[in-house]
């Protein structure tokens, strides 16, 4: 038996209120349950498996700590560039990603380990394909489970549907609106933990969530404590996240880095959903060169110098890159810190070195790799199951033919500012938004992190035929359903628009809006802050933005509500609420990308940057 295997226990799980949720009682350590499912092979995670291994008598023994973040639902390859990962110094991506490869990668990392834990750094769903966000993420939580996931932080995107929904995907159930997803059938919710150690319910000031988890194999205790980012309400919609508070990463994680000490813990792993920027994109760059974490920049840094020196590692996640550095901790002492960029394309194998003597890890024997979730193995047979089952369910929506393209059109593939993708759906947001009855929209702004995948010219092996989209793909561009909004700026409000993308929470992190034909400025990244913004170069249809004229705006409603650092576009006026993103780009391909003129990428150039 299997002693990380853990029941469902109610004081587990988090409980839905009027004001949003009631705490749970935290847990203190994992439970014995049954048996492995029967859909996964011995794999050698611990005695009881027939596999002749024991818990060894040595002074040291070495824990393997296998880790993913940002998964989003990705359950089938990802498509385009959005599925491919780099090797340094390499011009040619590998294909990479899938949860039938995942699942045989983990498995035969697992082999030969009779200690192996498997964590993840959240955003394990949202924003996810259609297979997965039409039955609101179970076909994820499903997978996750087949994976033998032990414990997750939660993300910013775990709270897309709301506090109530994420309770549902912990403890099981049929969705309350849209009920069970096939006849006959019921939800029964994660085997694994999601940890919220810093989002508390505003009332009581207890955590919605288990703060930590305590991981035990013979004698051998490491602790998990699970944060999301402090700045998630910045970065979700506010009705999902009414009556929640989320606290600093560094001051929570030390708290309960203290109190696991005092239970007894003294081997500590912080699963939080914060990033960094490596100087290169490659899966297997040294962002330890010339010294320990230079090669690395962005909020993890200063989040990991930070934490207690209790903590013995950091799995990190929600930027979408791939590193496994060492940055010192407050005493100056090398901690690894690692992330498995997104989509299930990489997974990090980390060696925490156990001392039976001390109860701690021994921190200069840590070593930590990332590896390419390659496409070149065999399937795991129960994870195409499952994938046929809700492709099945999902088939008379997702193949629905929608568009026709001519070459692929990048979006969350690009390395452009630019992108060709996000072009197109600022172009579908104003056209859909200009009537006057819809909002009489002049200009649209997209936000570049809600575009979540490319639209890819090839068509799938025994698929549709080249440069078709089909619903399913389109879905997977935009996934939130975000509900459209054009409202009155003033010319001058509009130019702190883009000041603000490089300016403020976003100086450190642009955060470059795609924009609509005829809206045209400079951005100048040889300057520093909002100066990086020619407001004299500002345009539309070839005229200057005057500062006092008043402009109608289309955009999304999380940007609307100011969401992703621009709080000027809250101060907007005569707003009208009209179709989905989904919709008016769906409506938009109707009208530009049929058989006979397909739609082409869009020529860059409304933004011209200086560098």
């Amino acid at each position: 038996m299997s002693e990380t295997r853990h029941k469902k226990r109610a004081g587990r799980r988090i409980l839905a209120t009027a004001a949003g949720l009631a705490t749970a009682g935290a847990l203190l350590a994992a439970i014995p349950a049954g048996a492995a499912p029967s859909e996964e092979p011995s794999n050698g995670n611990g005695p009881g498996n027939g596999n002749g291994w024991g818990y060894g008598n040595g002074r040291t023994v070495d824990v393997q700590l296998l880790s993913f973040n940002d998964l989003h639902g990705n359950l089938e390859p990802p498509a385009g560039s959005s599925g491919e990962v780099y090797a340094h110094g390499a011009t040619e991506g590998i294909k990479a990603g899938g949860v039938e490869y995942l699942a045989t990668h983990l498995r035969g990392a697992r082999k030969g380990n009779p200690y192996s834990i498997t964590a993840a750094a959240g955003d394990m769903v949202g924003a996810s394909p259609l297979i997965s966000g039409l039955f609101h993420d179970e076909p994820t939580v499903e997978a996750l489970n087949k994976l033998r996931l032990d414990v997750t932080s939660v993300g910013n995107h775990e709270f897309d549907e709301g506090a109530a929904e994420l309770s549902r995907l912990q403890n099981g159930g049929c969705h309350p609106t849209d009920g069970c997803a096939a006849e006959g059938r019921t939800f029964r919710g994660a085997d694994f933990p999601f940890l919220a150690a810093n989002v508390t319910d505003e009332k009581t000031g207890k955590p919605i969530l288990d703060p930590y988890f305590i991981w035990q194999r013979g004698g051998v205790k490491i602790g998990f404590i699970g944060v999301t980012l402090e700045g998630t309400p910045n970065i979700v919609n506010a009705e999902g996240i009414k009556g929640l508070k989320f606290g600093d990463e560094v001051e929570t994680i030390n708290k309960y880095a203290k109190e696991l000490e005092r239970k007894g813990v003294k081997s500590v792993v912080a699963l939080i959903h914060e990033g960094g920027l490596p100087a290169s994109g490659s899966y297997n760059y040294d962002c330890d060169s010339p010294g320990p974490g230079d090669g690395i920049s962005g909020p993890i840094v200063d989040i990991a110098k930070n934490i207690d020196s209790r903590v013995d590692a950091l799995v990190t996640g929600h930027t979408h890159q791939a590193y496994a550095c060492t940055i010192p901790d407050p005493s100056g002492k090398p901690r690894t810190v690692t992330s498995a960029a997104s989509y299930g394309r990489i997974y990090t194998d980390t060696t925490l070195t156990y001392d039976r003597r001390t109860k701690d890890i021994v921190r200069t024997a840590v070593t930590s790799a990332n590896h390419v979730v390659t496409r070149d193995v065999g399937r795991a047979r129960d994870m195409e199951d499952l994938i046929k089952y809700w492709g099945a369910l999902a088939a008379p929506i997702a193949n629905r033919p929608v568009g026709h393209i001519t070459a692929d059109i990048e979006g969350r593939g690009s390395k452009a500012l630019e992108k060709p993708l996000g072009s197109v759906i600022a172009d579908a947001q104003r056209e859909g938004m200009a009537p006057a009855d819809k909002g009489g929209a002049q200009i649209a702004f997209m936000n570049p992190g809600g575009i979540r995948s490319d639209f890819v010219h090839e068509g799938p092996v025994g698929g549709e035929a080249d440069g078709v989209l089909t619903y399913g793909e389109v879905y997977t561009v935009q996934p939130f359903t975000n509900m459209m909004t054009v409202q009155s700026l003033t010319g001058a409000q509009i130019v702190t628009a883009l000041q603000q993308q490089v300016s403020g929470r976003n100086e450190a992190s642009p955060k470059i809006l795609q924009v609509s034909e005829g809206f045209t400025y400079t951005l100048d990244l040889t300057k520093t802050g909002a100066a990086r913004i020619d407001a004299a170069s500002v345009k539309l249809d070839g005229r200057p933005l005057d500062p006092a004229a008043t402009y109608r705006v289309a955009m999304n409603e999380f940007l609307a509500g100011g969401g992703d650092g621009f709080p000027v576009f809250a101060q907007g006026t005569n707003k009208l609420v009209g179709a989905s993103d989904l919709d008016v780009l769906l409506g938009y391909l109707a009208a530009h990308a049929s058989a006979g003129a397909p739609l082409a990428p869009p020529a860059a150039g409304r933004i011209t940057i200086v560098q």
